[in-house]
């Protein structure tokens, strides 16, 4: 059942806070971004730190890591698409860099 509480973005009304998140692309009702690092250190270092902000706020990402790069994508799965949870996550990870 989705939340009726939240207000989910659409693609086109996603777009102007998605410009003060560089890099961050509105795709399949969520948003994401590719983050590439030094090495596999300092990327798992950086998934720890986006788990640890992400269990604060009790919004959870879908993590993809592949070696130096992770892959990031926000959605809030009640409300069926974005929200502002997801907005307010996507700025935290960028605090993180």
């Amino acid at each position: 059942m989705k939340n009726q509480t939240m207000t989910t973005y659409d693609k086109e009304n996603a777009l102007p806070l998605l410009a003060d998140l560089p890099d961050w692309e509105f795709k399949n009702d969520g948003i994401e971004k590719k983050f590439k690092f030094q090495n596999f250190t300092d990327a798992l270092g950086f998934i720890v730190k986006v788990g640890i902000q992400a269990e604060k706020m009790n919004h959870h990402p879908e993590l993809f890591n592949v070696y130096n790069k992770v892959d990031i994508r926000l959605s809030t799965h009640d409300s069926g698409g974005v929200t502002d949870k997801d907005f307010k996550l996507a700025s935290k990870i960028e605090e993180l860099l």
